[in-house]
This record gives C-alpha cells, structure tokens and sequence, in this order.
C-alpha cells in the first residue's frame, strides 16, 4: 500500500472519530430554534436573529432607496448638475455623500421615534423581535403615507386587485412601496423643472445674441456656463436648493 492511500485511510479514521464530538456540539447549540414567547407571540434563537440580521443589512440599500427621502434628493441633485451643464462636477461620490447626508437630517425625527419606540425596548429587553419590528415600522410608514399621493397610491391599489380602506394603518406595504417611490419620482421632476427654467433662460439668451453676431461657430454652452454659474452663486444656490428640498418634505 503506496503512502497516499495510506494517508487516505488515517484521515477517514480521523473523520469518523470526530463525528461524535460534532454530533454533540450541534446538539448544544439550538441553530434554529423558535420558542412561544410569553405574550403570544414567538422567541427566535440568537442564530436566527443574527441571520435576520445580517440579510436586514445586505438589504439595506435598497431600504435607503424605497423607504427614504433619498430617491428625491439625489433625482433633484442629478437634474440640477445637468441643468448647470458642468458634466461630472460635483462628481457621483460629491452627490451622494450631500444627499445622503441631508437624507440624514430630513430622516431624523423619524429615526429618533424609531429608536424610542422599537430599538432601545428591544436592546433593554422590554419587548421582543416582532413586536419592536412592528413598532419600528410604524413611524416609517407614516412618513411614507405623509409623502405619497394619493392618486399614485389608488393607482397601485386597483392594480393590486384591493378595494379601498378604511384607514392608512391598513394600507399593504406591498401597496405602499411602490406608490411612495412613483410618488418621489413625481415631485423630483417636478422640482427639475422648475431648476431648469432659469438656466434655459440664459441658454437661449446666449444662443440669440451669438446668432445675431454672426458666430455660429462657437458653442453657445462655452458662453453661457459662466453666466450661469454666476446667476447660481449670486443667489446662494446650494443654500437654496438644501433648504427647499429638506422643506419639501411634509411633516
């Protein structure tokens, strides 16, 4: 018998040996294990919680996108950087970084209700996962129902196949969802075109007094960037802009 089969050999007595111990470690620790809580509800192992958890953040992005004041912010940011017509200035990380931040301020009274309604009983103890699930979601959800129309949202209630209700605590999320972001989406190239009204304005000045002089050559954009950076700084633009999305907001 050459080396390697018996080296083969003594790893599978190895294996076999070990399967006991292994056996015994699985049966000391509960991986899925869901236990009746005492109000009614269930108690998950820490094994479940942790997995829950960990989806919980993979999805979060999309969480940022549909259920906050994101998906507006960073449309309006976007359409005022091509209104300038300054290309990749601010560039995509400037964008993101300064909506998500101001994401932030307009999502901190939610937040706060958040946390003293479902995550600081849940990390105390005074309540379990599901109930501080639900109670997490409450503010959320009025925050959304707040922003979303409600045409957009009878629109995707009838294509759900659901009859109206009664009350906004019973609106499905699966309704919900996608009416808030239609809804977003709206009021984003809403506010777009109103930043776009200004700076056509100069384009078309611009474009009017080079035709008239004869210089079709030169690129009216070349000429009119200046004119609208200045127009932009004079009247403190980002302060503007800041200020009037984080307003825009209905509280």
């Amino acid at each position: 018998m050459n080396r390697f089969s018996t080296h083969t050999i003594a790893l599978g007595i190895a294996l076999i040996g070990l399967l006991p111990m292994g056996a015994e470690a699985a049966a000391g620790l509960p991986a899925l294990t869901v236990t009746p809580a005492p109000g009614g509800g269930s108690s998950y192992s820490l094994s479940i919680q942790t997995l829950i958890l960990l989806t919980g953040i993979t999805l979060l992005p999309a969480a940022l996108l549909m259920m906050t004041a994101f998906t507006r912010i960073i449309v309006v940011m976007g359409l005022l950087r091509q209104a300038l017509g300054t290309g990749n200035t601010p560039s995509n990380p400037v964008l993101v970084g300064l909506s998500l931040f101001l994401t932030l301020f307009v999502m901190s009274p939610t937040m706060d209700a958040i946390y003293t309604q479902a995550a600081k009983p849940y990390l105390d103890g005074q309540m379990e996962f599901e109930p501080a699930l639900q109670a997490g979601m409450a503010p959320l959800r009025q925050f959304m129902l707040t922003q979303t129309r409600e045409a957009d949202l009878l629109t995707f209630t009838r294509i759900a196949g659901l009859e109206g209700f009664e009350k906004p605590e019973d609106v499905p999320f699966r309704v919900l969802a996608p009416a808030f972001i239609t809804s977003e989406l709206s009021t984003a190239f809403q506010i777009g075109f109103m930043l776009f009204i200004p700076f056509i304005v100069i384009d078309l000045v611009v474009s009017s007094v080079l035709m008239s002089m004869g210089m079709m050559m030169l690129s009216p954009m070349l000429i009119s960037l200046p004119f609208k950076l200045m127009l932009f700084v004079l009247v403190d633009g980002w302060s503007l802009i800041m200020g009037s999305l984080a307003q825009s907001f209905v509280r």
